[in-house]
């Protein structure tokens, strides 16, 4: 559809086409290049604050698991009494502000072989006071809980899953215990646990401090999966990261979880669960506790700088492309006003009006050439139709005269058949089709007396009207020199004689020329240099006739031609043809040939002379098919029928 727009909106089109790809391609650039310079800031700003609220958390993780682990060094060496002990335990909470509470729970009998447990727990409250609280009484079996069960069995100190202590603190609390042993009858034995409490309010007071943009926060997950801080309060000590996945079907929720508690770190696409907004996450573990800490950044926040800024740069790019369409309209005013008018001027000019005007145009650029190309063409074809006018004409009767031509040179052949139809001796057909409007191929047959026939076909070098002329004299030199008695060779002699005396075009005529006796079927024949004629024999073999050696006849002046004999049987056929029909050529610049014409004559044994040329005609004709013919094609068949 744009082919039949006018230069104008193609301008317009092409220009603001090109300009919007190029424009796209640099915002687009620009785009993704924003994007990915802060993806790899915020990248690397999470990973920093990441790693500085892990070494927060593991700095008071590791402040408080030292102090038990010196209690238990010194447990191991050294006997106190209860009061000594529980002064010593008072004086360790009181001392350590990130220890909430602690506890010297002892293997039963440990501690004294007359009382079975022994655990006394101090432990601040809400003023800050140490309050002292007997985990070995009947509401409150220690040695049932995890904090003294997992390290008695592993063997080593850990951190235990958050829990609530009731009986205890009463409050929300890791325990980081360490067990320690004493020596009795030579053998180191487990003696108990010295545990440290941390509330897990200041951990609460840590993560909660990230601020990343409106929505941005952070959550730590334990060892097990279990949500310690959370902005979702519903979900703390409630909820883990897989039952939260399986909640939502979010398997890349899970496959996040697997890697977090299991100690991996790395930088993710995630989608929040407080807002279902995309976000960046950064997750790293704590070193002190095994615990994860995941730290969330908004993406749509973090990008909303960068959406703005490309949302004014196509706000700009779009006002630009509407003041280069006018900029654009305006220029292709200026050319295509004077190619409208210059237009309608070729219309004019088309519709035979060779006298109308030709706007001026001012400029010198291209249309000024297009103005003055239009004024030269409209003086060049009054001049050319006045010259077309006289060549025309000239070609008319040219053409006219050629038709007489080629009328006259068809009336001098023989053209009604049967030529003897009371002739019953034989049958005979002949047929000239020229490549042009006259030719120089010729055939003729005639009586010399009652029982001799002359017959003959000839080719003139060249085509055309000077061909033709050659032709004709040709023709009527042999039908004057061809009398009764006379010999096929001296008819040659004194016809080639005649042409090469005077013979200034240098023209020359290859000639078969034959004298059958009808009654007998001798035939006395004389070949000057054309291609020799077939005989079909009537049992089906196929001759070629003996040439004579003969020249063309023009060429050569007192050339001595002679005659050969031979004989036909009955229902024998003589077969003469010029080089138009063996050299007839097909698309492929491919010969018709001699052995094509050949194999013709040998499935026509008992084919009539008129029949056998137009199968011969079909044949070339179908196998030259749309290629222009370029040579005369001739043929003469006689039938001796006895």
């Amino acid at each position: 559809m744009i082919r039949k727009k006018g230069i104008a909106f193609k301008l317009i089109v092409s220009i603001l086409a090109g300009v919007s790809v190029i424009f796209l391609a640099i915002f687009g650039y620009n785009y993704l290049y924003s994007r990915n310079l802060i993806v790899k800031y915020v990248e690397e700003n999470a990973k920093n604050l990441a790693g500085r609220t892990i070494g927060q958390i593991d700095k008071v993780l590791g402040s408080v698991a030292k102090v038990p682990q010196n209690v238990a060094h010194v447990l191991e060496d050294t006997s106190c009494t209860a009061d000594e002990l529980e002064t010593f335990l008072r004086s360790v909470v009181r001392e350590n502000d990130e220890i909430y509470g602690a506890t010297l729970a002892f293997e039963p009998y440990m501690f004294d072989s007359g009382k079975e447990r022994y655990a006394p727990y101090f432990y601040k409250d809400a003023d800050g006071d140490i309050r002292f609280s007997n985990l070995a009484g009947e509401s409150y079996n220690y040695l049932n809980a995890d904090w003294y069960q997992i390290p008695r069995e592993l063997q080593h100190p850990v951190w235990t899953e958050p829990y609530f202590d009731e009986g205890g603190g009463n409050i929300v609390m890791s325990t980081y215990s360490v067990p320690f042993y004493r020596v009795r009858d030579g053998k180191r034995m487990f003696a108990g646990i010295v545990t440290a409490d941390i509330s897990l309010s200041w951990l609460q007071q840590i993560v909660s401090s990230i601020r990343i943009a409106q929505t941005g926060y952070g959550f730590v997950i334990t060892k097990n999966g279990t949500f310690v801080v959370h902005p979702d309060k519903k979900i703390v000590m409630n909820e883990t990261i897989f039952s939260l996945a399986e909640g939502r079907g979010d398997p890349a929720l899970r496959e996040v979880g697997r890697k977090m508690i299991h100690g991996g770190s790395g930088f993710v696409a995630f989608r929040s669960t407080v807002t279902e907004k995309m976000c960046w996450m950064v997750y790293a573990p704590s070193k002190a506790s095994g615990w994860s800490v995941g730290v969330l950044f908004p993406q749509d926040e973090l990008m909303s700088d960068v959406t703005r800024m490309n949302r004014t740069v196509l706000i700009i790019g779009f006002v630009g492309l509407l003041f280069l369409c006018f900029v654009i309209v305006l220029i292709a005013q200026t050319i295509t006003r004077p190619l409208r008018l210059l237009a309608g001027a070729a219309r004019t000019i088309a519709t035979g009006d060779l006298d109308g005007r030709i706007p001026r145009v001012k400029a010198r650029d291209e249309v000024g050439e297009l103005a003055e190309s239009l004024d030269y063409m409209k003086v060049s074809l009054k001049k050319y139709i006045e010259d077309l006018t006289e060549a025309t004409a000239a070609r008319e009767r040219i053409e006219g005269e050629l038709k007489v031509a080629h009328d006259i040179q068809m009336g001098i052949l023989p053209k009604v058949y049967p030529p003897f139809p009371d002739r019953p001796e034989f049958e005979l057909y002949a047929m000239l089709q020229p490549a042009k409007e006259v030719g120089g191929d010729l055939y003729d047959f005639f009586f010399l007396d009652d029982d001799h026939l002359c017959f003959l076909v000839g080719d003139v070098s060249g085509k055309g009207v000077p061909a033709s002329l050659f032709m004709a004299i040709t023709k009527t030199l042999i039908k004057t020199k061809a009398t009764k008695g006379i010999s096929p060779e001296a008819i040659l002699g004194s016809v080639n004689q005649d042409l090469s005396v005077d013979n200034p075009s240098l023209m020359f005529v290859t000639l078969f020329l034959g004298i059958l006796n009808i009654r007998t079927g001798k035939l006395i024949y004389c070949n000057g240099g054309h291609n020799p004629p077939y005989v079909i024999r009537s049992d089906g073999t196929l001759e070629t006739i003996e040439t004579t050696n003969g020249m063309a006849l023009g060429v050569m002046e007192d050339f001595l031609y002679q005659s050969k004999t031979l004989t036909l049987g009955m229902h024998d056929t003589l077969m003469l043809y010029t080089d138009g029909v063996t050299e007839a050529m097909n698309e492929r610049h491919e010969l018709f040939s001699e052995q094509r014409l050949e194999d013709i004559l040998l499935t026509s044994v008992d084919t009539l002379p008129q029949e056998l040329i137009r199968k011969v005609l079909e044949m070339i004709l179908e196998y030259c098919r749309d290629v222009e013919q370029t040579d005369d094609i001739t043929m003469l068949a006689i039938r001796f029928n006895g």
